[in-house]
């Protein structure tokens, strides 16, 4: 099996990432995620745009994969997003960017962009390692 598969497998368990908002892992590596969000009507607010929320929970999940996929269990502690961008596409990508990851904390940036280029979101996220095992 491979990492990506190990990941997509252990991930499903976040069954309102990948079940109720469809999300889908595309890359995995050390400190490193990437995910996929085809967009539906499921995604828009009352004025037809896509919900912040959105962003907020591609974001969120692939800090989790990010942090928690062969390493000891994080969890976020702070969060902020910048909205930059309505998306223009009709796919949303998440990537991370470890900035920082110490004994206790980390600090990751979340890119929000989707597949026509437009830089829809950034997030910096803040977690806690628990020195638990994931796997």
């Amino acid at each position: 099996m491979t990492e990506l598969e190990e990941a997509r497998r252990f991930f499903a368990n976040d069954k309102y990432a990948t079940e109720a908002t469809g999300i889908e892992i595309e890359a995995v590596g050390e400190h490193y995620a990437k995910c996929r969000l085809v967009l539906d009507e499921r995604h828009k607010n009352a004025v037809g745009h896509v919900m912040g929320g959105v962003m907020f929970t591609l974001a969120d999940f692939v800090f989790a994969i990010s942090t928690n996929f062969k390493q000891p269990i994080t969890v976020s502690v702070v969060s902020q997003i910048s909205h930059l961008s309505s998306p223009k596409g009709d796919v949303l990508f998440g990537e991370s960017r470890l900035i920082k990851d110490g004994k206790h904390t980390c600090f990751y940036e979340i890119d929000i962009t989707d597949n026509l280029g437009t830089n829809v979101a950034v997030v910096s996220i803040t977690g806690s390692h628990l020195n638990i095992k994931s796997f």
